[in-house]
């Protein structure tokens, strides 16, 4: 089989969601299946993300012009099957099989467009997401749909996005003991005085909750990791009780994010929706148990890993942060985190994309 991987969205600067997705599936594809795996890339700083030996090919930017007759350029490869991490690849006359990926549906709930596109591009983002047409057009282009989550795939079929069959091939977490001295026995545990949010400041990421609920945590520190406009921050500082303890930390890196959950932490967020949470995943392999938001999505993500709240709920979020407190719901909460994430690898992941994949070329 000639299995072509659109690396495309593979991010030279820091990883996105689709970024590391892109890179670790991809890694985990290659290691299987090195002979068949070809790698569509459009700069060749990505190759950096990419197993050294590699087979790729250099091809338009995702965001081309010419991205809506894609297929008509790569047919002259001849390839098999070609799998995207996105929706949006052209799929017309193509004479090969084609498998696309619909990551969540969170973004036709919130239509704001990534700030990293081009004025031009975020005006086509956000009228892509005003209906769901054009993502059953581009969904039904393809032989067979990929997802990340059992929830979204019952949210496709609820939506009757497409006709196609949709396989789930899961997100992974990131292997943060990797990145700290001592591995996985560096984690502290104690009064869960740290309390860790790594996302963006949208509004439906609803902080303000985490933030009032630090009113009733003396003692304990909120750490806000990501990077926030200024106005934004603002806003949120305004929010702070007198005595509470919130951290803007301005971006971190994988490293200090990693020592900071080994800090006798917990992971905390109040999202109002969400497309997967992966900072969930990632503190619950690494043996640090969460405090989230009552969502479909997160009992999907975290099993018994988390305690949950309603999400409007100040006070619900800093009992269950409490309950933390204690060392034997602390140490069966985290216990039972990492056995629910041991199910999701990446080695797991690419299999499932490989047999797919097998499955439509044959």
């Amino acid at each position: 089989m000639r299995f072509f991987f659109d690396a495309r969205y593979i991010r030279t600067d820091f990883h996105d969601g689709i970024s590391r997705f892109s890179a670790q599936l991809g890694a985990a594809v290659h290691a299987l299946a090195p002979d068949e795996t070809t790698f569509l890339i459009h700069d060749r700083a990505q190759l950096a993300h990419l197993p050294a030996d590699a087979k790729w090919l250099l091809f338009q930017p995702n965001d081309s012009p010419l991205e809506p007759i894609a297929a008509l350029r790569l047919n002259r490869y001849r390839p098999d099957v070609v799998f995207s991490p996105m929706q949006t690849i052209g799929t017309l006359g193509r004479r090969y099989r084609a498998i696309v990926t619909l990551h969540d549906l969170i973004y036709h709930r919130h239509r704001t467009p990534p700030t990293n596109l081009p004025p031009l591009l975020r005006l086509g983002w956000w009228l892509y997401h005003l209906t769901f047409w054009p993502q059953r057009a581009a969904l039904n282009g393809a032989d067979a749909v990929a997802t990340v989550s059992e929830t979204t795939a019952r949210e496709i079929a609820a939506h009757r996005l497409t006709r196609r069959p949709v396989v789930v091939v899961p997100n992974a977490p990131n292997d943060l003991a990797e990145l700290l001295p001592g591995g996985a026995d560096a984690v502290r545990h104690g009064t869960s005085r740290n309390l860790v949010y790594m996302g963006s400041f949208m509004p439906y990421k609803n902080v303000e909750t985490l933030i009032a609920g630090m009113a009733h945590l003396p003692g304990r520190t909120l750490h806000l990791l990501s990077r926030i406009r200024p106005e934004r921050r603002r806003e949120l500082e305004a929010l702070v009780s007198a005595g509470a303890s919130v951290v803007f930390h301005e971006g971190v890196t994988d490293e200090e994010y990693a020592r900071l959950l080994a800090d006798d932490a917990v992971l905390v967020t109040g999202s109002l929706d969400e497309g997967y949470g992966l900072p969930i995943a990632e503190a619950l392999a690494l043996g640090v148990p969460a405090v989230v938001s009552d969502l479909p999505i997160f009992h999907e993500v975290a099993g018994d890993g988390a305690r949950c709240f309603p999400a409007r709920d100040a006070r619900a979020f800093a009992r269950e942060v409490e309950a933390l407190a204690d060392p034997a719901v602390r140490a069966a909460t985290a216990a039972a985190g990492r056995a629910h994430m041991a199910r999701f690898t990446w080695e797991r992941s690419a299999r499932i994309l490989l047999d797919t994949a097998r499955g439509l070329a044959r």
